[in-house]
């Protein structure tokens, strides 16, 4: 593994990927296919894909404090959208599922009149309520887990900043790393990390595409503008590691493999699982750092949103993602 010190990597970066050091060196279920790695990098310096906008379509935007508490409820519900049968909704004669109903569903919920942005609306919402937003074909998985997340953002917003969500962007003074640090310490359900081998391995999914989603909707100003926004690494979910798998960047123990391709639960927290999502991160990583001294100076979730949208096309669905049962992805 490269040194990190010499990379030239910012404070949060460099938190991130030196605690990922152990789980790439020790790692029995997972490893990056180098040739593989180079080979999509060649893909995109042909191609030079265009970084996908943010999509006011399906998210709720107005422009004022009332898109940040509609992002950060988002964001913090931003997690498992894998259930069999699967879950979807239908809104204004379109269909969705995963991701994109949970963003329409609560933009379907403030058109309603129903204030979700409200902290004390969050800190007593009722399992009842909750179920109606998100009404549709199937059950959206966690639904509990999600309504005690809720009670803990209004609690927290309220007792600690005024019940406003832009107080708690704010406080962070334009900083996308003291912005992170606050959502993990004053918010338990964004303290996303696990013990690998007797070492913390930080992942910080939602804390860091929180931030991303405020600079992608206020196009990088107002609320959305962090000078340190090039910190952020990409966001280690499903999807991600599903497309490097089909690219053959990530290859997978045989046994894991079967697993995966048989739809058996990966425990969190597990050696596998920590494997899987910190070799997602360091592999786009070393794609970053392989594309930058070439001219394709592209920051790591721009990145994430590149393999995203490559991952909604049926191509990279020829294997199946990953199951684990989580609140952080």
């Amino acid at each position: 593994m490269q040194k990190l010190a010499s990379q030239g990597i910012d404070y949060l970066m460099h938190e991130i990927l030196e605690s990922l050091q152990p789980v790439i060196t020790q790692s029995t279920h997972v490893r990056i296919d180098e040739s593989s790695l180079e080979r999509f990098c060649q893909k995109i310096l042909r191609e030079r894909p265009k970084i996908p906008s943010w999509n006011y379509q399906h998210h709720f935007y107005d422009g004022t404090e009332k898109t940040v508490a509609y992002l950060l409820v988002l964001d913090s519900l931003n997690f498992c959208f894998w259930p069999e049968p699967s879950w979807e909704i239908v809104h204004k004669n379109e269909k969705f599922s995963g991701y994109p109903a949970l963003a329409v569903a609560l933009k379907r919920a403030i058109e309603e009149g129903i204030p979700i942005g409200d902290a004390d609306f969050l800190s007593t919402v009722s399992l009842e309520t909750l179920s109606h937003i998100f009404r549709g074909n199937g059950h959206l998985p966690l639904l509990e887990r999600r309504l005690d997340i809720l009670h803990e953002l209004g609690t927290v917003l309220k007792t600690q900043y005024q019940g406003q969500a832009h107080y708690l962007i704010e406080a962070a003074q334009g900083s996308a790393i003291k912005l992170i640090q606050r959502l993990v310490t004053d918010f338990p359900s964004f303290r996303d990390e696990a013990l690998y081998k007797r070492h913390r391995v930080l992942l910080r999914k939602r804390a860091q595409i929180f931030v991303a989603d405020l600079h992608g909707s206020f196009e990088g100003k107002r609320w959305g503008e962090f000078h340190d926004i090039g910190q952020l690494t990409i966001f280690a979910d499903y999807v991600l590691p599903q497309v490097l798998r089909q690219l053959g960047i990530l290859q997978y123990s045989p046994s894991l493999a079967e697993r995966v391709d048989h739809y058996e639960t990966i425990e969190a927290s597990s050696p596998e699982e920590v494997e899987i999502r910190a070799h997602t991160i360091w592999a786009v990583e070393l794609l970053r750092r392989r594309l930058t001294p070439i001219g394709l100076n592209l920051r790591a979730f721009e990145l994430d949103w590149i393999l995203w949208n490559m991952g909604q096309e049926p191509t990279y669905e020829a294997k199946p993602h990953h199951r684990t049962r989580t609140i952080f992805y």
